[in-house]
């Protein structure tokens, strides 16, 4: 990220479009955002074992970064050349930066939360910290559970560097002496299976009162030797490489996209290497082998000092029993407006509902769905899937629909990024018992999240549906901030169900009467909503616009949002995660205030809100302002017109996030984030925890 802004002269003011190097980097970005999620896991007033939770959520996000962003930079390095935003400078400030990142995230493990477990009476018992009783069990385990499913490869001319699968962990090892045919091939290489868990607890001494746990990597790091009997081992190195893992498939050429993902998923695991992590200890000797094998520049080497997937930590705190180290867990409310028991049919006649997850349950959308499978009068169900998770209720409820006779439409997105698999899974269930499956439009991931029922009532066909700003997922509902709109509106079903006729036929889409769809109307509709609002500032009338979402990337939206701060439009912006657009920058973004809020939950609603002279007009989204959801996905944006939601909506997604003054962070004119400060003699404010308090019952 820049640290200055580079604002355009007089002249250039009065041009369109602002110059490039006015916006801010996209992939420093992305690192700044981690950053903010990592502060969490610095914080004594969050528990113990959310704390380390939040070091693995960075891990995890990182990964991604390197897998899907990353071989740009990579490329631009290798050729010594630039291609758009991509150079070897851009590659050596944004691993510079990353490697910063990677620093603190291993200082606050070692120095700050391993310390603090310690004082809780959990520990993480090293090679040299174990005593001879847990050096015996140790050994015992190694040679009963771990010793057989190590295959150790010593490299010769015979066996070559083998493949290396995308974060897997293995061992590189440094050996003295002949082998078995006298030789003296020195380099040998031990992959350790996935199937192997990362973390062990230790039996407990008695009356110790301790939990203890040894990792995978120190245990099999302490029974190197035995691999090699005869030979002496040097040197050796825990290291994992990340591998690009973005899948391409050319959709013009293929006759069967799912049997061509498929085929892509089995070489996803083994594409270009990105990112190669090793121990702190590791030997120039070896870490120069390895980058030579990958083909990596020096840069490449992450050096750091324990796990080298912190990842795993999840496996960890997933076994140890402290309900006081973690959140105090609370059970999500019920939407008021539909008593429990009560039909979704008979209440949405009255008025649509709006379920505010997961302050409200999740649940209330299986309990929709469920009604419609099991009501004799419903006749059609048609849905959009994008990432369902692994086990999915609602796919069994669908399926439970085809087998009741219901006319099942499933729109699969198959190229949902790292739930490809699953979805062909799921697809391929319902196709088998007699469910109509479709994918979508060629070129286009169909990102929309929709459902449609079809009920017979009387002598007239009546339509139900629910729209959301997040996945049919009841795992990720649980920690992803969404709002469910369910509705009976007879513009807005009928807009649905030609959205699906339009995904399943191709044949051209209807004019829709209330719902946005991306590519076709989307983009233009939100860079004319922000030049009505200019107009209207120019004219010296009110104008007012607040957005919430999760990236703000897309260009011409980014220049549109500066055009209306220049005419005098009021903007302020919740955008979660990666930015382009700088704030309160003189003379280009003097109107616009940008807040990033990171807590307890993943914001993750998308809420686009316009007022001028009063008049207000609020849309719901599953759409980012990013131009792959704008111009590369099937997206939806539909409007909240009953006066008293969309309030609550104002309320609940805008105005108390525009207050946080605990979980939010402000980016300032120099390109840089700080935590938002509360005024004078007040207590910090957290969106969250007062939508919590509100809905949830803790426990």
């Amino acid at each position: 990220m820049t640290d200055t802004i580079q604002v355009p002269s007089e002249a250039q003011v009065a041009a369109e479009p602002v110059p490039r190097s006015a916006f801010l980097d996209r992939d420093h970005s992305i690192v700044a955002f981690n950053e903010r999620v990592l502060d969490w896991a610095r914080r004594p007033s969050v528990p113990l074992l959310e704390r380390l939770r939040y070091l693995a959520i960075v891990s995890s996000n990182m990964d991604e970064f390197f897998e899907v962003r990353f071989e740009p930079h990579l490329a631009a390095r290798k050729l010594a050349v630039r291609e758009g935003f991509y150079s070897t400078d851009s590659y050596l400030a944004l691993t510079e930066k990353i490697q910063q990142l990677v620093a603190t995230q291993y200082a606050i493990y070692n120095d700050e939360l391993l310390p603090l477990l310690r004082d809780k009476r959990i520990e993480l018992v090293t090679h040299g910290e174990r005593d001879p009783r847990q050096g015996r069990w140790v050994r015992s385990y190694f040679q009963r559970e771990v010793q057989p499913l190590l295959m150790p490869v010593g490299l010769d001319p015979a066996h070559p560097f083998p493949q290396v699968a995308n974060k897997s962990l293995n061992f590189i090892v440094r050996l003295t002496g002949r082998d078995a045919f006298g030789r003296h091939n020195d380099i040998a290489i031990v992959k350790v299976p996935r199937s192997l868990p990362r973390f062990i607890r230790l039996p407990a001494a008695k009356g110790s009162g301790k939990t203890e746990f040894v990792s995978i990597s120190s245990l099999i790091r302490s029974h190197l030797a035995d691999l090699f009997p005869g030979r002496q081992v040097t040197e050796f190195s825990q290291f994992r490489v990340t591998r690009h893992s973005d899948l391409a498939v050319d959709e013009d050429e293929v006759k069967n996209l799912r049997t061509a993902l498929r085929k892509g998923l089995q070489q996803r695991h083994y594409g270009q290497a990105l990112r190669l992590e090793v121990s702190a200890g590791c030997s120039q000797h070896l870490s120069d082998f390895l980058l030579a094998q990958f083909e990596l520049p020096p840069e490449s080497v992450f050096r750091v000092p324990g796990p080298v997937n912190l990842v795993r930590l999840n496996q960890l705190i997933d076994q140890i029993e402290a309900p006081e180290l973690r959140f105090v867990p609370f059970t999500p409310g019920w939407p008021k407006a539909i008593g429990v028991g009560q039909s979704w049919f008979s209440c949405l006649a009255q008025g649509d509902v709006l379920a505010h997850q997961p302050y409200q349950t999740f649940d209330a959308v299986l309990s929709f769905l469920r009604e419609a499978v099991q009501d004799p009068h419903v006749l059609a169900i048609k849905q959009t899937i994008y990432r369902a998770g692994a086990r999915s209720e609602l796919m069994e409820l669908l399926r439970e629909g085809v087998r009741r006779g219901k006319e099942v439409t499933a729109v699969v997105e198959l190229k949902a990024r790292f739930d490809e698999e699953a979805n062909i899974s799921y697809a391929e269930r319902l196709e088998s018992i007699g469910a109509q499956v479709v994918y979508g439009v060629v070129g286009l991931k169909t990102h929309a999240k929709m459902l449609l029922v079809t009920r017979r009532e009387g002598r007239e066909l009546k339509r139900y549906a629910h729209l959301s700003t997040g996945n049919y997922n009841a795992g990720t509902a649980k920690l992803y901030t969404d709002l469910s709109h369910f509705t009976a509106d007879k513009d807005i079903t009928r807009d649905v169900d030609h959205v699906f006729m339009h995904l399943a036929s191709q044949n051209r889409l209807p004019k829709l009467q209330r719902l946005l769809m991306a590519p076709f109307h989307l983009h233009k509709a939100m860079l004319a909503e922000l030049e009505r609002a200019s107009q209207a500032a120019r004219e010296g009338r009110e104008a007012r616009v607040v957005l919430k979402m999760n990236a703000l990337t897309d260009e011409p939206l980014s220049q549109a949002l500066i055009a209306a701060s220049r005419a005098g439009v009021q903007i302020d912006i919740i955008c979660r995660g990666a930015c382009i657009l700088p704030a309160q920058v003189p003379g280009l973004t003097d109107n616009v205030r940008i807040r990033s809020v990171i807590g307890r939950l993943l914001e993750h609603t998308r809420v686009f809100y316009f007022r001028i002279d009063g008049q207000e007009v609020l849309w719901l989204s599953s759409a980012d302002w990013m131009n792959r959801n704008m111009l590369r996905r099937v997206e939806l944006a539909w409007p909240v017109t009953d006066a008293a939601l969309r309030q609550r909506v104002v309320d609940e997604c805008l105005v108390a996030y525009l207050q946080d003054t605990r979980d939010a962070w402000l980016l300032g004119p120099d390109g840089q984030y700080r935590p938002a400060q509360p005024p004078a003699r007040k207590r910090p404010l957290s969106a969250q925890q007062s939508l919590l308090d509100r809905y949830g019952t803790a426990h």
